[in-house]
């Protein structure tokens, strides 16, 4: 009876323990899935900031044909990889996107007129406080996904963790490729 009593209570603090990491990991993956969620809505506002970019520098640089194209190509490719929900997908596809938006906004430095178009200064503007937004929201999306790999592959919740299909996140990242395009030349945005 003895014996019976305590592999009863044995097997009650092991039931905790497990309900109590499974707990854990089911809000930390919430967490990292509430943060890519903010990212989808900065992306989306960028995405949808784009056309209009290009729009305006058209009407100026008409003859920039190749920049435009390139910015356009981007930008479905980011939305194409948008719809994957890929961490690694969407950031190397948000990387080249980031380039091609640096190379236009450096178009506004060999057309005055457009430098100094109000609509484009707006959009400008907006661009930068996405961008800003967007840079936060990775941010708080690798923690995120950092605080739930961290926690899913220390003991005991490691032994838990596959089983109850709690897989690893990836982390929300531009890319080498993407990386070293805009190290080389990062986007200028001037508002003179």
């Amino acid at each position: 009876m003895e014996i019976g009593l305590i592999l009863l209570i044995v097997a009650a603090v092991l039931a905790v323990l497990l309900i109590g990491i499974y707990n854990r990991l089911v809000a930390l993956r919430q967490n990292c899935n509430q943060a890519f969620a903010d990212i989808d809505v900065q992306l989306k506002q960028r995405h949808d900031l784009i056309p209009n970019l290009v729009e305006t520098v058209k009407g100026y640089a008409a003859h920039e044909a190749g920049t435009l194209e390139a910015v356009i190509k981007a930008r479905n490719s980011a939305i194409s990889a948008e719809k994957t929900g890929d961490a690694k997908a969407m950031g190397a596809a948000e990387g080249m996107l980031g380039a091609a938006l640096g190379r236009l906004i450096a178009l506004a430095e060999a057309y005055p007129d457009l430098k100094a178009n109000a609509n484009f200064q707006q959009l400008q503007a907006e661009l930068s406080d996405i961008e800003n937004k967007l840079a936060a929201a990775r941010r708080f999306f690798n923690q995120a996904a950092g605080e739930y790999n961290t926690s899913r592959e220390q003991f005991p919740a490691v032994l838990f963790a596959g089983p109850f299909g709690f897989g690893p996140r990836d982390f929300f990242d531009v890319g080498a490729d993407s990386r070293a395009s805009m190290d080389a030349a990062p986007p200028q945005v001037k508002f003179n």
